[in-house]
């Protein structure tokens, strides 16, 4: 399959994706926890961008000075604040402050399935395209310590990514081969992951 996709494409194979798995209206899935775990709400943005004739996605690397996740590269997201009732507005909101992505810039064209972390947040991806591209960042420095693309097509490639197990977890951890001197794994490559299954991938 081409990975020149419409965003009308796109759109269309989240909403298949959220309807096949059975999600609830609020787009949040039913999940059956073993424990009484209190899952704190959480959203990120999954930024597309079209460069250099290709599908890109954009990604920070976290400063060293941030509580949790060190240096690791992630999607623009956080926790939901209060009175906040969609992803949607977390994820548009965390990207304008750690990244300064205009919310206006942003067409959103869907959610994937909710990821619950070892940290105990459920987060919502939230997939939307840059129509407004390349745009200049007002990085909030203490959060963000760059901002950064990978190609879809290379994310795609299965050659470029491996997975290993841990003991105790019930599933694999996905690793990225280094690319531009960045390294994508954990929960961000799975929603990585999750997004190209999605398209087909």
């Amino acid at each position: 399959m081409s990975l020149t996709l419409t965003e009308n494409y796109i759109s269309q194979r989240l909403q298949e994706a959220i309807q096949s798995a059975g999600l609830s209206s609020d787009g949040y899935a039913e999940i059956d926890l073993t424990d009484e775990t209190h899952l704190r709400g959480a959203a990120v943005l999954v930024p597309l961008v079209w460069q250099d004739d290709e599908w890109h996605l954009l990604f920070t690397r976290r400063t060293d000075r941030v509580e949790s996740h060190k240096g690791q590269v992630s999607f623009p997201g956080g926790a939901s604040d209060e009175g906040e009732t969609t992803p949607e507005q977390t994820a548009l909101r965390e990207a304008e402050e750690e990244i300064g992505l205009n919310p206006d810039n942003v067409r959103v064209l869907g959610r994937l399935a909710n990821l619950i972390t070892i940290s105990h947040f459920r987060v919502t991806p939230v997939v939307g395209a840059i129509i407004n591209w390349p745009t200049v960042f007002r990085v909030g420095e203490h959060e963000v310590a760059r901002v950064f693309t990978m190609p879809l097509g290379w994310l795609a490639n299965e050659l470029n990514r491996w997975q290993f197990e841990i003991p105790g977890r019930k599933r694999a951890i996905i690793a990225y081969h280094p690319y531009d001197g960045e390294l994508l794994w954990g929960a961000t490559a799975r929603m990585t992951v999750d997004f190209l299954k999605v398209l087909g991938y």
